[in-house]
């Protein structure tokens, strides 16, 4: 069982949030927050007798896109009606493309590279196309066992651009790293904010080879995402061990309970009654709109890493990870050009502040750096003060939480007493102390000369970090030599 091929593809919808309207009215697109029921008209009610018109900057968002995932536009296409009923529909459809029947998506082919380990692979795209979003169900606790349901048709209408990938993801963790990649891509091009709830959601598709799919819907998290396909993959395991049969089916994920929940039984294409859109006049776009949405495009993550490893002398995987998050790598241009005195140590040393202390301290507190009052030029103040010999590595560690709150280091210093010992004596004295307090360290540093680290540590923890781990360590192996004739 342990043997079966895993087969994954994902179907990704973001919502353009930086647009200023929805994709076929002028009705307002920033619905988050609003009075439900209070961003719409005619058209994204689905009023008869209203004409949807095609939102410009829309058509030049989705150009963007598929120029930064290698796809080949199609210069021409049209929309169709994708058919069917539900309560968040108003119209008996959703406004979509069809890349069959003479339709075309809005773009072809294209790839986002991923890396396991050291291994790199290419993730083929089968296409992306724009369509509007449906309104939005609220249930009262969780789908399963809502006693009813709410629509906001705010969200009616919002732009949508969905990413089908090809099925050649074969992991949990490949597909989460996919979703890693695109979404940087996505913040570089500057099309949406994909830290907005809702903003992003996926439809996760999994087979195991040779059985039918199921198709999990609407994971509104790459975490919960990884976790959805874990189940999932162990649920089907766990259905052919019993000897029973899969069907295809659609399905959804309780993140509350960990495990999916089966929907319907999964629709076919043909139940969908696709047909061209006849509101709509089919879109031509020149080349001359493709070559300038080409040309004002924005440097992307790949070449980004390939220039902060030139620029700043920065290790590959260094830059790898720190171009990932656009906010991190703009703050950590905006650092390394704040001061013309800074070296490629000092770039690294930066680097390392912002892939370690700074970005431990946004996960734990679910938040990005720009929603932060930490600005280039404290973290630069911090190098300097390291540099200087002022403080040492670990005094800044206990620096950062109250950096994020725009707390200088030099004001935290003088507020903490915290700064760095270098007097040899005052080190002297605590070494000695350390040694003759820690005799069974002492012997196991006659077989394993490592064990002195454990006794710096010591010395460390009795001045709080604040002594010189230089002269700490020189003194140590003096007093040791000493301690041992």
């Amino acid at each position: 069982m342990s043997e079966l091929e895993i087969i994954i593809g994902l179907e990704v919808h973001i919502q353009l949030t930086n647009l200023e309207t929805k994709l076929f009215c002028r009705c307002g697109n920033h619905y988050r927050g609003k009075e439900p029921n209070s961003l719409v008209c005619p058209i994204c009610l689905g009023y008869p007798g209203s004409l949807p018109v095609l939102n410009r900057k829309a058509v030049e968002f989705a150009t963007r896109l598929a120029l930064a995932l290698n796809c080949e536009i199609n210069e021409e296409f049209f929309f169709f009606r994708k058919n069917y009923f539900y309560p968040d529909l108003p119209k008996g459809f959703q406004i979509s493309q069809y890349n069959k029947a003479g339709g075309k998506a809005f773009a072809d082919g294209g790839y986002i590279e991923i890396k396991i380990g050291s291994q790199p692979k290419k993730i083929s795209l089968n296409r992306i196309h724009l369509e509007e979003d449906p309104a939005r169900m609220i249930h009262q606790g969780s789908i399963a066992s809502s006693p009813y349901s709410l629509v906001d048709y705010n969200r009616s209408g919002v732009a949508l651009i969905e990413i089908v990938s090809e099925p050649d993801l074969r992991s949990p963790e490949e597909a989460r790293e996919y979703l890693n990649q695109l979404k940087s891509i996505i913040q570089y091009t500057g099309i949406a904010d994909l830290d907005l709830e809702g903003s992003c959601r996926v439809d996760a598709n999994v087979s195991l080879k040779g059985h039918p799919r199921s198709e999990v819907k609407n994971i509104t998290s790459f975490k919960e995402v990884e976790r959805a396909l874990k189940w999932e993959i162990q649920r089907h395991k766990n259905v052919l061990k019993r000897g029973k049969e899969l069907v295809q089916e659609t399905r959804h994920w309780d993140d509350t309970r960990r495990l999916t929940i089966s929907l319907r039984t999964k629709e076919f294409e043909k139940d969908y009654r696709y047909f061209p859109e006849e509101d709509l006049v089919p879109i031509v776009l020149e080349q001359s709109f493709i070559q300038q949405v080409k040309d004002d495009l924005p440097e992307m993550p790949t070449e980004r890493k390939k220039r902060f490893q030139k620029d700043y002398d920065l290790p590959e995987f260094n830059a790898e990870i720190l171009v990932i998050d656009k906010n991190i790598a703009d703050f950590f241009e905006e650092t390394v050009n704040s001061n013309d005195d800074f070296t490629s140590a000092d770039f690294n040393q930066i680097c390392n502040w912002l892939m370690g202390d700074i970005s431990r301290w946004l996960n734990e507190n679910n938040t990005n750096i720009t929603q932060t009052q930490l600005t280039p030029e404290l973290l630069s103040e911090l190098v300097i003060l390291i540099n200087q010999g002022k403080i040492t590595g670990k005094i800044a560690k206990t620096f950062i939480d109250a950096m994020m709150s725009g707390e200088s280091p030099k004001k935290l210093i003088k507020k903490t007493g915290k700064q760095r010992i270098s007097d040899e004596k005052v080190i002297r004295k605590i070494v000695k102390e350390v040694i003759e307090n820690n005799q069974d360290i002492v012997k196991d540093y006659i077989r394993n000369p490592k064990a002195i680290q454990a006794l710096i540590g010591k010395c460390m923890a009795k001045t709080k970090g604040q002594a010189d781990p230089k002269i700490t360590r020189d003194i140590m192996k003096e007093e040791l030599e000493k301690s041992l004739q």
